[in-house]
């Protein structure tokens, strides 16, 4: 009677392996990242049309070195895409390292200075920003460390701080390097989503939820010390933007000019009036501003949308990723856009003080956007060894 039992049990457990499969590919994330990149062209492409081609004689300048970017991330994030993320974790601390070096590379004659910031590294081949790197590196890092000390090891305040200590260390050498204050707050954002997610302790998230809202608290006051600095007089402009119009002022109330005047359904694609050369950024860090006036609420609302429905299909793989480590990396590239598009519109809309954040996939900028495709390849690659029953 066992040995029947035993024998129906083996069968049922053959039958149900067959029907098992990996190789699970997410189609739907696949295709909405790419309607969000073919959307953004045609946005980045209206956006920076007349700067272009007052600045350089032509009109898809912005648009042109958007696509070559495209094509060098492509090289990278297809294979990425076949490739088992699993292996990453026997490199993450070389990558980290690397990344950490990347930006003291800034400081040597490789260094690149642009608007009054050195935060480029030019390699001769290619020039990137090791802003960039650190983000991707310290995802890696963390669901590695977070995958090897297990779930039940976070309950101890002690292991989630070692764990944080990465993106720490990453946010202050940005900082004090670099000054890249808003990259520095991305990467502390990263590392705390994902230690909030795999479970840290209540004392961990406590301090974190302290430590935003202190922070929080602190724009409404730090305001007054306006002349101690330039990120001090940030704040002050963006508490009152009407009064510091030669310091900043004006590229918020422009932005906010753009977004007042497209109303509901907007101006129509290609009529923005604030595009020509009233809103500084326009094609960047503002581009959402231009967004709403072409396309108005409604436009930026299904922007948005689009957004979230990318972020909950990558939800989707890391509730079912086959271990930890895979399910940690596509929590880390989720909360990075995630981040840095609440930050974006945020700051178009004035909710925050200027941070220079760009719009994932849409805004300009070469190295963020193969940085970003690259991230994608690696959630991409975690979705294709999800298993799940037919």
């Amino acid at each position: 009677m066992n040995k029947e039992n035993n024998q129906v049990s083996k069968s049922d457990e053959q039958q149900l392996n067959r029907k098992r499969r990996s190789g699970y590919f997410d189609y739907s994330l696949l295709f909405v990242w790419i309607f969000i990149m073919l959307l953004g062209y045609v946005l980045l492409y209206s956006a920076s049309s007349y700067t272009a081609l007052n600045k350089y004689n032509s009109s898809i300048y912005f648009l042109k070195n958007q696509l070559i970017a495209t094509a060098m991330g492509l090289v990278v994030m297809i294979p990425m895409i076949f490739f088992d993320y699993r292996i990453l974790k026997k490199f993450s601390k070389f990558i980290y390292g690397a990344s950490i070096v990347s930006v003291f590379l800034v400081l040597t004659p490789m260094g690149i200075e642009a608007n009054g910031a050195r935060r480029w590294v030019d390699l001769k081949i290619v020039s990137f920003q090791p802003a960039e790197l650190v983000k991707i590196s310290v995802i890696l890092l963390t669901a590695f460390l977070l995958s090897k000390c297990g779930r039940d090891a976070l309950k101890h305040g002690k292991i989630c701080w070692q764990i944080y200590s990465i993106s720490i260390l990453g946010a202050a050498v940005l900082f004090i390097v670099t000054s890249n204050l808003s990259s520095a707050i991305i990467v502390l954002g990263i590392g705390a989503v994902m230690l909030i997610v795999a479970g840290a302790c209540k004392f961990f998230t406590g301090i974190i939820a302290a430590g935003i809202g202190v922070g929080v608290v602190s724009l409404f006051f730090l305001g007054e010390f306006s002349d101690l600095g330039f990120r001090f007089s940030r704040i002050a402009v963006w508490r009152n933007p009407e009064a510091y119009m030669d310091k900043g002022g004006y590229q918020v109330m422009q932005g906010l000019y753009a977004i007042g005047s497209g109303g509901l359904f907007g101006k129509g694609l290609g009529n923005s009036a604030q595009k020509l050369g009233y809103v500084p950024e326009a094609s960047n860090d503002m581009i959402f501003s231009i967004i709403c006036e072409e396309l108005g609420i409604f436009g930026a609302l299904c922007i948005i949308a689009l957004f979230i429905f990318l972020i909950r299909r990558m939800r989707y793989i890391a509730s079912n990723a086959s271990d930890l480590f895979g399910s940690m990396v596509v929590v880390g590239v989720l909360a990075h856009i995630s981040i840095q598009v609440v930050l974006n519109i945020a700051v178009v809309t004035n909710f925050i003080p200027n941070t220079g954040v760009s719009l994932p996939f849409i805004s300009y900028g070469g190295t963020s956007l193969m940085f970003l495709m690259i991230e994608m390849g690696m959630v991409l690659s975690v979705s294709r060894r999800i298993k799940r029953i037919r």
